[in-house]
């Protein structure tokens, strides 16, 4: 009797990129937990936890660095505009006279920054809470990108496998949900770059 040998069909491989797509989904969405803690944390929080007041320059310099790119045999050159001064607290509660912040010019000494204590001798500009708030929306809708492609995976199991694998989970999930997903990346896409349009020029 003659044996056909071969390989038998794999059943089992539906069943378990569905399994990883849904793993993959509750990562992301993980990750776009974080990325809301995060904005929270370096936004809002940040700010009404430090101490408001003005550093009174002494002097400003420019700290150059240069790094090597990998991909040829130039130098970067990037530079860091610091200013050095007297921190005093609104309350006038703090004075401290060794300051030192990021300063987005080279002032003249006598000049006042509005200024935040953000740690013992950390500090950095006061921009005020529109400041803040651009910076916690700039991680908010960040999170919206991993939130939407999250929501997709757990739902029907996309393991971004391909455009094969994208219009099965579109057929799967449905136009209701499709609407979501695309609305919360337009919004996440859209509202990052303006967030951050927001917190350069306050």
């Amino acid at each position: 009797m003659t044996q056909v040998h071969g390989t038998p069909p794999n059943t089992a491989a539906p069943g378990d990129r569905t399994g990883l797509g849904r793993l993959i989904g509750a990562g992301l969405i993980l990750v776009s937990l974080v990325l809301l803690a995060l904005g929270a944390y370096l936004g809002p929080y940040t700010y009404s936890s430090s101490t408001q007041g003005k550093l009174m320059v002494e002097t400003c310099t420019v700290d150059y660095k240069y790094r090597s790119s990998t991909s040829s045999s130039s130098h970067k050159k990037t530079k860091t505009k610091w200013c050095y001064g007297t921190f005093t607290s609104t309350d006038g509660s703090t004075k401290d006279i060794n300051a030192e912040l990021k300063s987005d010019a080279l002032h003249q000494r006598g000049d006042v920054i509005e200024a935040l204590k953000t740690g013992d001798t950390s500090y950095q500009r006061d921009h005020g809470w529109t400041g803040a708030i651009a910076v916690g929306c700039v991680w908010w809708f960040a999170a919206l990108i991993p939130l939407a492609l999250g929501l997709l995976s757990t739902t029907t199991g996309f393991a971004f496998g391909g455009t094969t694998d994208f219009r099965n989970a579109r057929q799967t999930a449905g136009q209701g949900l499709i609407n979501t997903v695309y609305t919360l990346i337009a919004a996440g896409v859209s509202g990052f770059a303006f967030s951050l349009l927001v917190m350069f020029f306050v």
